[in-house]
């Protein structure tokens, strides 16, 4: 395997690819739609349970969609995959800047969450682990940086223009953007890598290529899913709420914004720890210990009223969005294969984007029938260990059937 220094260098083209693509994905994700969360319920008169309801079906559709487009990028080019998806995304982020009724809201929201939180990193960990094997994990890590750097970037960035230019116009130059970006996104895609394997490759089964409708009969693909989903669940949860909890513990307006960067940092740290132990020990086998420090941050987080307790959360949940960038990329390839890589994870990436729906939607109309919100942040604690726990028996499943095909 060579150093870490020489393989950024030779692998640059990809990786860079992978990191624009992770990059790109931010306008979608539910950090970046939720800073502009207050300035879209004044605009359009909506309480935190209607539009937080509005996010959820405009993701939930995105994410029924995603099962069918997603396989695309197992039969398209990837250079196609990018020069499809960039502009779509850039409508969407067009759209939200034009919006002036619910109706082109929803649409606006639908765009982003479909191109931008789910068809974006789908391409970007379909072709990561297509592209690699034996280094997958590093690969991974390295790409996935491209979100990390906007996590840590865009919140007090994107506080700062909306303050000076507006909302809306913050949005139009976000759609300006990612037309300037297809360019070298396109052709840093037009050549596929294939991959090097060898007998150091990772994976369960080396040579599997199970098709998406034998994985979806699998029983360890659904309970994987449940492991895998609790971050997307969780994070989406209670950073689409920040500013209710923010407002609710009389916090300053820009804390959970100055805590990002904490977050981002670990993460970071965290990611590329990961990637490292994805190749020495598999994604699989690092499932039941990835999320505990997030249910410890949860349950700081949900206990203690000091906005100490917010650094403590993102610190903790920054260590386990690390870890799980690395296992996202890589624990489904080693399982399953790359023949229909695109095909399975459009399935995972559906089930990921309703997770994220869901959370923020629930957790909406609970806060409007006056459940506290940190007693659902305790809940979400719970799911944590309660998902560690199950991850355990996934390992041991798959251990037993290693050894059951020999």
């Amino acid at each position: 395997m060579p150093s870490y220094p020489r393989f950024l260098f030779t692998e640059r083209r990809w990786l860079a690819s992978g990191f624009l693509l992770f990059g790109c994905s931010s306008f979608g994700q539910t950090f970046f739609v939720s800073l502009f969360s207050a300035d879209i319920r004044a605009e359009h008169g909506l309480s935190h349970g209607a539009f937080g309801s509005l996010f959820m079906v405009a993701t939930l559709a995105g994410a029924l969609v995603l099962t069918q487009v997603g396989r695309m990028v197992d039969l398209w080019p990837a250079r196609t995959v990018v020069l499809v998806t960039v502009p779509l995304l850039a409508v969407g982020a067009a759209a939200m800047a034009s919006a002036t009724h619910v109706a082109v809201l929803v649409a606006a929201l639908f765009a982003l969450r479909l191109f931008g939180q789910g068809l974006m990193p789908h391409t970007a960990f379909t072709l990561t682990g297509r592209w690699f094997d034996r280094e997958r994990g590093r690969a991974t890590s390295v790409a996935t940086l491209g979100l990390n750097t906007a996590e840590a970037v865009l919140p007090l960035l994107v506080v700062a223009v909306v303050a000076v230019a507006g909302w809306r116009e913050t949005w139009w130059l976000v759609a300006a953007g990612l037309l300037v970006l297809l360019w070298p996104l396109a052709a840093l895609t037009g050549r596929e890598r294939v991959p090097d394997t060898g007998p150091a490759a990772t994976g369960a089964r080396p040579a599997g290529g199970w098709t998406r409708r034998a994985a979806l009969r699998d029983p360890a693909f659904h309970l994987l899913l449940a492991v895998i989903a609790a971050p997307a669940l969780i994070g989406n949860t209670v950073f689409f709420h920040q500013a209710h909890l923010v407002e609710s513990r009389g916090w300053a307006p820009a804390l959970f914004a100055s805590a990002f960067v904490v977050y981002a940092v670990l993460t970071v740290v965290f990611n590329l720890v990961g990637g490292f132990l994805v190749d020495r020990f598999t994604a699989l086998r690092l499932t039941p210990v990835f999320l505990l420090p997030l249910a410890c941050g949860l349950l700081v987080l949900a206990a203690a009223e000091g906005p100490w307790s917010v650094f403590a959360f993102m610190a903790l949940y920054g260590v386990t969005n690390g870890l799980s960038l690395g296992l996202f990329g890589a624990v489904w390839p080693e399982v399953y294969g790359v023949r229909h890589l695109g095909s399975i994870r459009s399935v995972v990436v559906a089930v990921l984007v309703f997770a994220s729906a869901a959370g923020p939607g629930v957790a909406g109309l609970l806060i409007d029938a006056a459940v506290p919100f940190p007693a659902q942040i305790a809940a979400l604690g719970g799911y944590c260990l309660a998902a560690s726990a199950v991850a355990v028996r996934v390992v041991r499943a798959a251990r037993t059937r290693e050894h059951a095909l020999g």
